[in-house]
């Protein structure tokens, strides 16, 4: 990423040039980058191809105002940050399901961020609803967020403290008391996480094909998804209120005028 596409990703996310990589300079691009660019699965119900590599994720987040999952945000976000003077490593993560398993192999990609005025941080800003703020990686106890509390624990911990065999240094990540996903510590690069983008888009298992999603944070702390037909708005304190859209125009005006997408036709469920 060179000085110029920095400029114009600042500028997609409504954020100035940080004066050095600092903690609130971190913290003040993540929640923009939760505001403005949508979380998303578009693509695979459009027909896009997904392609990890730094050119093309600048291409669909800055250049065409697209929004997309945790491959392409977190990965883009990545470069926007190294360009700043950050000190950025990819992890891999898999999601806890509702049942407590596991997701595959590289299910999810995340951020540890190192700054100039000390420690590692969790930024992620392509999970959905998620932490408003990055997470401190070496705290064990909790932190208070917007979105809830959330802690980053030793993986495999029993109640006692004591380690269960298998573990090698991953951590957990819990929202609320609630596990969310595993990251491993060991650093990855961004061509590591193609077969985790091709499964998700591909198999006939993967919650990403099954449905629609486009989610973003507001500005007060909300969230405003839009899932298929349905378009949800979440208040900060958790009520909601759904509107069920009837035609096409409706969909593409609240894809464009919430999202700021601009779509030439309404994604539908692919094989649906």
């Amino acid at each position: 990423m060179n000085s110029a596409q920095a400029d114009a990703y600042l500028r997609r996310i409504g954020a100035e040039r940080p004066a050095g990589p600092t903690v609130d300079a971190l913290s003040e691009l993540h929640v923009r980058h939760l505001c403005t660019v949508p979380f998303e699965n578009l693509s695979i119900h459009l027909g896009e191809e997904i392609v990890l590599e730094e050119e093309r994720l600048l291409d669909k987040v800055v250049g065409a105002r697209r929004g997309g999952f945790c491959y392409e945000l977190n990965g883009a976000f990545a470069a926007l940050l190294r360009r700043l003077g950050f000190e950025v490593t990819l992890l891999a993560g898999r999601v806890f399901k509702e049942d407590g398993r596991l997701g595959i192999p590289y299910d999810h990609l995340a951020l540890r961020v190192r700054t100039a005025d000390g420690g590692d941080w969790l930024a992620d800003v392509g999970f959905g609803a998620h932490s408003h703020f990055p997470l401190a990686l070496a705290e064990r106890g909790e932190q208070r967020d917007p979105a809830g509390t959330f802690q980053v624990v030793e993986a495999g911990l029993r109640a006692g403290g004591e380690k269960e065999a298998g573990e090698y240094g991953d951590l957990d990540v819990l929202r609320d008391g609630k596990p969310q996903y595993r990251l491993e510590v060991r650093p990855r690069e961004l061509g590591d996480f193609v077969t985790g983008a091709w499964w998700h888009s591909t198999s006939p298992v993967s919650h990403f094909g099954q449905s629609l999603v486009c989610s973003r944070q507001t500005e007060d702390g909300g969230r405003i998804t839009l899932s298929g037909r349905r378009f949800t708005v979440t208040a900060p304190g958790g009520g909601r209120e759904v509107t069920e859209l009837v035609t096409d125009k409706e969909v593409l005006t609240t894809y464009s005028e919430r999202f700021g997408l601009r779509l030439a036709r309404v994604p539908e469920v692919r094989g649906a």
